[in-house]
């Protein structure tokens, strides 16, 4: 179920991430969503690594890695969209 959590958590992150880092990004709401399940990924990979635990069901810690995730490659996706659009 761990996978499936991640996937949901990912859907709500990437909504929640477009929330907090307005702009226009060049894939839209599409992209933010599908990275933040990507992030979503990533933050519960580096949240277990450095010992927040695993994911065992719906709990606002979980959700809290998972939007941290999804800033982060939100943020590293814009830097990377800018410098090739300039």
């Amino acid at each position: 179920m761990g996978i499936l959590l991640w996937i949901v958590f990912g859907l709500i992150a990437g909504i929640l991430a477009k929330w907090i880092m307005p702009g226009r990004d060049p894939g839209g709401w599409i992209v933010t969503i599908l990275l933040g399940i990507a992030g979503a990924f990533v933050g519960g990979m580096i949240g277990t690594v450095l010992g927040f635990g695993g994911v065992s069901g719906f709990d606002i810690r979980s959700l809290l890695v998972a939007i941290g995730g999804a800033l982060l490659l939100l943020f590293g996706y814009r830097l990377v969209t800018n410098r090739v659009a300039a």
